[in-house]
């Protein structure tokens, strides 16, 4: 990575089921925009229940069934994320307030986000944790984070002249 790279992180609790697919659908986009090298991206979970994991074979299918790839083992929010990343996205207010209670969070505040509020049909703040739901639930949750990272690409171009 270079200085003129954009760091994003998608975070949520466990890393095995929405953090990771936004990863992914995130570096799908940005690879079909011929993109990828102004941007380096991650996903990372609040606990540490699935470090060194893959993400959960349902989220796998799911991404798989919609034409995304996820390549990822789990890992935990670290406190010097607040100072790798340009853009941290929160999968709901639990993680949220989670990151918020890092050391020197508050240094960071206005790069730490909710994932939703790219969703321009949002009708809530959360991206729903799918973990014990059927399949339906993790297509409603790709679904989510399709139409969030759509507009968090077109955003970011936006910002970065891109």
């Amino acid at each position: 990575m270079d200085s003129s790279t954009t760091k994003v992180l998608f975070v949520c609790l466990g890393n095995i089921c929405r953090s990771p697919l936004a990863e992914a659908i995130f570096k799908k986009k940005i690879e079909e925009k011929g993109l990828t090298k102004y941007f380096h991206v991650a996903s990372c979970g609040t606990a540490n229940y699935h470090v060194g994991k893959t993400p959960d074979p349902r989220t796998i299918s799911n991404a798989h069934k919609n034409g995304v790839n996820i390549d990822h083992l789990g890992r935990q929010l670290h406190h010097t994320d607040l100072e790798q990343f340009d853009l941290i996205l929160a999968m709901d207010d639990s993680n949220l307030r989670n990151i918020h209670r890092l050391p020197n969070a508050y240094k960071h505040s206005d790069k730490i986000k909710l994932m939703r509020g790219y969703d321009p049909m949002a009708d809530a703040e959360e991206v729903p944790d799918p973990y014990y739901g059927e399949e339906q639930d993790f297509q409603n949750v790709f679904d989510i984070l399709e139409r969030a990272n759509e507009q968090l690409v077109i955003q970011l171009q936006n910002e970065l002249k891109l």
